[in-house]
Order: C-alpha cells, then structure tokens, then sequence
C-alpha cells in the first residue's frame, strides 16, 4: 500500500507524504477524516483562487473539509456518462453543465453507436445533469472554473470512469490545472488516473482492491439534504468571512 502518494501526469512519484494519523484496520473512520487528511496534503492551495469541486454525493463532505480548511470555494461538478444502449456501464463520453461534452469519437464508432442514438441518449444525460446541478445549489450560481486550478474530489475511486470524465468536463469548462483529490484508489489504477490530470493525490492505494466502502468504518450513503446543506454551509462561510468566490 502506498500511503499519501502524489504523482504527476505520467507517472513516476515525486512526492510521497505520510499520514499521521492511524487508522484501525488501515481505513478512515468516514469521509470527515478522509477530507481532513487530504487538506492535509493540499496546503499549497490555501487561500488561492483554486476551486474544489466534489463529485456529488459522496465527494461532498470530503470536498467541504478540503474547502473550509483551505478557504476555497466549494461546488459541485454535475456529470454524467454517455453509456452504450445496450451497456450503460461503456461510456463513450460525458456531459457536463452548459453544454458540455466530452466524446470517444473512435469508441463511439467501435460500438456501432448512431449519431441519433447518441443524441438522445445526451439529451437524456444533458438534463440531468442540469436538475441535479440545480437541486444541489438551491438558487446559486454555480462556481466558474474557467482559468482558475480545479480540485476534482471524490470519496475513492472503484473503476475510475466517472472520475475521469468529471476531470474531462472540468478541463472542457476552461480549468487551467487540474488537480484529482481522493483518499482512496486501487494501486493498479494510479498511472491511468495521474495521466488524465496534471495532479493527483491519493492517501492510500490499496492492492486487493473490491469497493471504496470497505476502506471506510462509516460509509453511509450521502443523501441529496448533506449535500445540499454543506454547500449552503461552504457559500455562507465564504461570504461571512469576505472570502471572494472564483468567478
């Protein structure tokens, strides 16, 4: 297991950061602890102009003790896989809010997949993605990431699909770096992930492994009510403090 590993987009580690709190069994206690443990190892970002941005729902209360140690602000980064028809779990791209959309234009065509078949299919995941944006922001606009470092959060990654086409759409939203921000991803699946982005750090990469819950002695499930409350958490401590949102 490779503890607090960092790496850069293709591959070799250039930092390796220890974590100095123990954790029984080797997990974290919840997704409290796996935030403050990855702020811990963001502490360069503090109070730049870098938005963390979670991937909803399980990614929000990891992103929120990034964000409130750091004094970043914090949103939601809203996406969807365009799946296969007949195998959801292939996805041949992604959408993100605003139209955009990120396309495997030579997977699409391996899978014999029509240009009316995808359409529908993004329209589907296109207004989706945009209920689900607005129902976690409750009214607010949603922080832009053009320009600025993005930290991309999740609270672990499992095959990596949804996490690299969250970080395509924050790269196709204009984000000038990114950075992917997780406490936990199979060993094996590290060089794939560091080469989608220009940073990524992970507390622990497990070999063996079988699902982001069992690195975890709390995982309950994040209800869309969390996710929606420590936003208006985060956007309220921003402006109380003064703190300007990256626009």
């Amino acid at each position: 297991m490779t503890p607090a590993t960092r790496l850069p987009p293709i591959g070799e580690n250039r930092v390796a950061m220890s974590d100095a709190r123990a954790r029984q069994g080797g997990r974290f206690v919840d997704r409290t602890e796996a935030g403050r443990g990855l702020a811990a190892c963001l502490e360069e970002y503090r109070a730049t102009t870098t938005v963390v941005a979670a991937l909803p729902r399980g990614g929000v209360p990891v992103a929120f003790e990034i964000a409130t140690a750091l004094g970043l602000p914090l949103d939601v980064i809203v996406v969807r896989k365009l799946g296969a028809p007949w195998q959801p779990e292939l996805a041949v791209g992604a959408v993100g809010e605003h139209g955009v959309r990120v396309l495997n234009s030579a997977l699409a065509l391996a899978t014999g997949i029509g240009d009316e078949e995808l359409a529908r299919i993004e329209r589907r995941e296109a207004a989706e993605v945009e209920r689900r944006a607005a129902l976690f922001r409750s009214g607010r606009a949603g922080v832009r990431l053009a320009g600025h470092t993005v930290i991309v959060v999740d609270d672990g990654v499992a095959t990596g699909a949804t996490t690299r086409a969250a970080c395509q759409v924050a790269r196709a939203s204009g984000a000038a770096r990114i950075v992917l921000a997780v406490p936990v991803a199979p060993a094996e699946s590290l060089p794939e992930l560091a080469g989608s982005v220009d940073e990524l750090v992970c507390l622990m990469a497990p070999a063996g492994f079988n699902a982001v819950g069992e690195w975890y002695e709390n995982f309950t499930q994040t209800t869309d009510a969390e996710v929606i409350d420590l936003l208006g958490r985060a956007a309220a401590s921003r402006r109380g403090s003064g703190g300007p949102d990256a626009t």
